[in-house]
């Protein structure tokens, strides 16, 4: 797909938009997708493809797991730690041996996770306008902005000004 498709312009600006969880999200997104890729390419035996898609899977796992902060994230990123440790090694296993059934695994295993940062995100949204209703009575509050989600203290985007530029889990 070309930088310059339109649904790489979609994807882009709506990473532009997202809360920090809502980037967590798309980034399991694109594990899932890169997994039924290689899925697809192992079944029409068009192997480069299948190591082309779980290299780049491997890639946004290592992403993933450099961003965790250990010290805000305590024993939750600790978890997703080792969490990318094994499934790298599925991966890993799942490139070299061509193995369908680690690839549905890995599947089914990154699912439960996407739904479980995706129900974080409907939380934060939902305290947060919790929050807004509590602090301006009468005053109907607007859905959150990727700023007022950012502002929250339960998670934090490498781009803003703390000392370790890290992601807490």
């Amino acid at each position: 797909m070309s930088d310059y498709s339109p649904a790489s312009a979609y994807q882009q600006s709506a990473a532009r938009g997202a809360s920090p969880v809502g980037l967590v999200v798309a980034l399991y997104d694109t594990i899932l997708r890169d997994l039924r890729r290689a899925l697809a390419a192992q079944d029409a035996a068009q192997f480069e493809t299948r190591v082309f898609e779980l290299n780049h899977a491997l890639t946004i796992i290592a992403h993933l797991r450099s961003v965790l902060d250990h010290q805000r994230g305590g024993q939750a990123a600790s978890r997703l730690s080792r969490l990318y440790d094994v499934t790298q090694s599925m991966v890993l296993q799942a490139n070299v041996s061509g193995s369908r059934t680690t690839l549905l695994k890995l599947t089914e295993m990154y699912g439960n996770v996407r739904q479980a940062w995706e129900q974080a995100e409907r939380q934060l949204v939902s305290s947060t306008t919790a929050a807004l209703r509590a602090s301006a009575p009468g005053v109907v509050p607007q859905p959150p902005t990727s700023k007022t989600l950012a502002a929250s203290q339960a998670f934090e985007s490498p781009s803003s000004s703390t000392s370790s530029g890290r992601w807490s889990a």
